[in-house]
């Protein structure tokens, strides 16, 4: 096994899920298939990358809308690493994304917490 290719964030609706994906971080839509049932396989990942994507999965149940914005219990679980800190804070700030603290620099390198449209918490982060 090479990597790890998708992972799934389940999300209440494919088009609002998208539109901040790509918007407001700047990923770029892999795909967006209907795959006939009322269901559709999206996936987005950060731009100019060909590693992880996220596969975006409409909540289809009560257990599963309950998870949306909760799928790591309230902790860091995703890590969305950036060349230019700076640049991608103030880009994505005026886009509405939600930073839930001032960027702090740390000796493994700057990060700030954001959440996504959900409330998942999300590091953005430039490696020292």
């Amino acid at each position: 096994m090479s990597h790890i290719a998708l992972i799934t964030l389940v999300v209440r609706d494919y088009d609002e899920a998208i539109a901040f994906y790509t918007d407001a971080l700047g990923f770029e839509l892999v795909e967006d298939t209907d795959r006939g049932d009322g269901s559709r396989w999206v996936v987005v990942r950060p731009r100019g990358t060909g590693t992880a994507s996220l596969l975006l999965a409409r909540a289809k149940n009560d257990a599963e809308r309950a998870s949306v914005g909760a799928q790591t219990g309230g902790r860091v679980g995703f890590f969305l690493y950036t060349e230019d800190f700076a640049a991608d804070h103030a880009r994505m700030t005026a886009a509405g994304v939600r930073f839930l603290e001032e960027p702090r620099h740390e000796v493994y390198g700057s990060v700030a917490v954001f959440q996504d449209l959900y409330g998942n918490r999300w590091d953005l982060l430039q490696p020292a």
